[in-house]
């Protein structure tokens, strides 16, 4: 599973139709984000056994409860070290090359 402070990227940003009315933000397919905590969490029909994930600057209301709603943990995988790396060079406007193998 993930850490905080471990760089993601959200792989499945295919949310139901109405649930922007519930969250400020949601996470974007093939955007990387930084998990600021992980969390015990329920799907939209109140089932439990979810893991959920919050990310480093989207910060959500809170439901009825008080906790604030986060992610399914499933809609995001772990960024390889290389993975960063070349996104981090891309952003900085580098050229990244893959390797050619005969």
């Amino acid at each position: 599973m993930f850490i905080p402070n471990q760089k993601v990227v959200c792989v499945d940003d295919n949310f139901p139709l109405g649930i922007e009315k519930l969250y400020n933000q949601l996470p974007v397919k093939d955007q990387i984000y930084v998990i600021r905590d992980i969390v015990p969490g329920q799907s939209l029909a109140g089932t439990e056994g979810e893991v959920a994930v919050y990310l480093i600057g989207l910060v959500n209301p809170t439901n009825k409860v008080g906790v604030e709603r986060g992610f399914n943990a499933e809609r995001f995988a772990p960024l390889s070290y290389k993975e960063v790396d070349d996104a981090v060079a891309v952003e900085e406007g580098e050229e990244v090359f893959e390797p050619v193998h005969p």
